[in-house]
């Protein structure tokens, strides 16, 4: 028999039959928490867990999502309160001198509710690994970059899917490469780091629309 404990809603004790039960019962809450992710852009700065647990959520994450010949390229940058909100002021600012005035307005909108949040989340790729790899296979020279990004997308994605099963908001934007130079001088990031992504997050506000779907079985093909 297995004790299958839920702790999304306090901690429940569920007693399991044997172990494929359990494993279903796993399964079933990652499905859950992937089918529950979605792009939340009102949030609030407000956090349901301590400082302490999104640092964890973010080491296990470099731990433990895979990278081809594992290569291990992937670097994130936490940014919490007064750094949080500095990001997106460097970001609005460096807008400021790119908008025209006067569509300026609806842009300053969306960096005030991003700042809104509680952190944010810089995703990172080290370029001085992916180019190491790159000169210890060169038959594989042009697909390490490419590597590297689906390593990325695979660490976004994962920290995304845990952040809101903590009961975070959160969204994935790219004001890269507009914002790298001032945030690498702003927070002294190794120069070899290339800026891939900022995940802005936060107790949600507003839960999103509803999402069109696209027929699914447009989108797979199978043969057996």
């Amino acid at each position: 028999m297995v004790y299958f404990i839920n702790i999304q809603n306090g901690i429940n004790f569920v007693l399991l039959k044997d172990i494929n039960q359990f494993k279903t019962k796993m399964n079933d809450l990652l499905f859950n928490a992937i089918k529950k992710r979605r792009s939340y852009y009102s949030i609030s700065d407000q956090s349901p867990v301590s400082d302490e647990e999104i640092e964890d959520i973010l080491k296990e994450c470099l731990l433990y999502v895979p990278s081809a010949f594992n290569s291990q390229s992937t670097r994130v940058v936490l940014l919490l309160h007064d750094n949080h909100k500095k990001l997106w002021e460097i970001t609005k600012e460096i807008l400021r001198q790119r908008v025209p005035e006067d569509k300026f307005q609806s842009t300053e909108s969306k960096m005030n509710a991003f700042a809104a949040g509680y952190g944010t989340v810089l995703f990172y790729e080290d370029q001085a690994v992916v180019q190491n790899f790159q000169n210890q296979f060169p038959s594989y020279k042009d697909n390490f970059s490419i590597w590297s990004n689906q390593a990325s997308a695979m660490h976004q994605f994962a920290i995304w899917i845990m952040l809101e099963d903590r009961g975070f908001g959160a969204s994935l934007q790219h004001y890269n490469p507009l914002i790298d130079q001032a945030v690498q001088k702003e927070w002294g990031i190794d120069s070899n780091w290339k800026l891939i992504a900022e995940m802005p997050f936060g107790l949600p506000d507003k839960y999103p629309e509803d999402k069109d779907f696209l027929p699914v079985e447009d989108r797979i093909l199978v043969f057996k």
